[in-house]
């Protein structure tokens, strides 16, 4: 199987098409305002799938078969109470909390014209025809519901692309997301058929995903030899997203971030984001003569911040140019202080020139006992991934070791 971006970007803008669909259907049955959230073309495995359903949360949700143009399942997945509140407002009946046969009916009927916007939306974008089986409802805390009687998920260490979209209520607590479980035979022919050269084989993708966590394993041995505080990698996946959506990811609030253009096979852009209190808490054990009052960053700990990114980012990249066996350098560190997708809205801009989409390793750093939580955005050019996966030797990732030198800081 292989793709290419013209062909993901198709997927892609099918996905919108589907979730725009879908959103004006709920507005129209339950008169709520909504709003399309973010669309992601998410390359995961099995367990970072399964991890993602078993949060121990009640869920409700709709699945149906598609056969045709797309063969799979697609599920609209509901945390109960927001379940709760659409079948309010359809059958007027307050403060339901328990699904009887009317209240069953009723969200199993909303879940189903979303559905169908999501599915006639790809349709459109496909040109195609695709069936749709009988809607089935169902409850659950964990992924065996929604997943365990599909024939074909992906196992824990297989990676399976999977469309993810969000749609917000205006004004309301309402929240729910929507997936697509593509079948692979069915996934490679719409590829074969969507793309526009020779594209990247699917297994040197998977070999780029695995040669990525190594990477972000790196950073958090980096960081917890610096700090002096435990880490770990605790959720990582690769994504292709639209470049404009990236900024709608990142959260609302003040960040500090460490920004690094990078140059070579590939060349690209590399940005770990923390919020306040974890770059203070950084700081702090980096740091511990460090005077500043939690207002702002003075000089000193501006330049611990950035000699963390440093090193963090040399162990990225350096793990990355020894398995593809080329050279990879950095620019020197930028030092970010600024409200939500203002810190990303540089790099966004500065690559949005040469592409419309891009592959985005989002990766999370987590800390047992401190506040210390860091996104990590590693952005390829995607003409020069193209070219670095073609030649990466899958057979090397593992053999290959994921190397980072670095100097304590000077403390005074």
């Amino acid at each position: 199987m292989r793709l290419d971006v013209n062909a993901l970007g198709t997927f892609y803008r099918m996905a919108r098409e589907g979730a725009g669909l879908a959103a004006g259907r709920l507005t129209k049955m339950t008169g709520v305002d909504t709003q399309v959230g973010v669309t992601k073309l998410n390359f995961m495995r099995g367990g970072e799938i399964r991890h993602e359903f078993d949060d121990d949360a009640e869920k409700v949700g709709i699945r149906v078969e598609l056969t045709g143009g797309v063969d799979g399942h697609s599920v609209v997945v509901f945390d109960r109470e927001s379940a709760f509140r659409i079948v309010e407002m359809l059958v007027a009946e307050p403060d339901i909390d328990e699904f009887d046969e009317m209240s069953r009916s009723a969200a199993t009927e909303v879940g189903q014209v979303m559905n169908s916007g999501f599915i006639d939306g790809w349709a459109d974008v496909l040109e195609t025809v695709i069936d749709v089986s009988t809607p089935e409802f169902i409850e659950g805390e964990t992924a065996a519901p929604f997943l365990d009687d599909i024939e074909e998920t992906p196992d824990e260490g297989d990676l399976a692309l999977l469309f993810q979209s969000q749609i917000e209520a205006v004004g309301t607590e309402i929240s729910f997301d929507h997936y697509l479980f593509p079948k692979r035979e069915s996934m490679a022919q719409l590829l074969e058929r969507l793309r526009e050269n020779d594209g990247i084989e699917y297994d040197k993708l998977e070999g780029f995903d695995r040669m990525a966590e190594q990477g972000a394993e790196e950073v958090a041995k980096t960081a917890t030899t610096l700090t002096g505080i435990d880490t770990r990698v605790e959720i990582r996946r690769l994504n292709f997203v639209s470049l404009e959506t990236i900024p709608e990811q990142v959260a609302d609030e003040m960040l500090v971030g460490v920004a690094f253009e990078f140059d070579g096979t590939p060349s690209g852009y590399l940005l770990f984001l923390f919020d306040e209190d974890s770059a203070h808490e950084i700081v702090d054990a980096m740091v511990p003569t460090a005077t500043g009052d939690g207002a702002g960053f003075d000089e000193m700990e501006t330049s611990a911040i950035t000699e963390l990114g440093n090193i963090m980012a040399s162990g990225f990249l350096d793990g990355w140019a020894n398995v593809l066996d080329t050279t990879i350098d950095h620019s020197p560190p930028e030092f970010i202080h600024d409200y939500g997708a203002a810190a990303v809205d540089p790099v966004i801009i500065q690559l949005g020139e040469n592409q419309e989409f891009a592959f985005v390793f989002d990766t999370v750093v987590t800390a047992d006992g401190r506040e210390f939580d860091c996104d990590v955005y590693a952005i390829p050019d995607e003409a020069d991934l193209e070219r670095a996966l073609n030649d990466l030797d899958v057979g090397r990732i593992a053999e290959t070791p994921t190397t980072a030198t670095f100097q304590e800081l000077e403390q005074t």
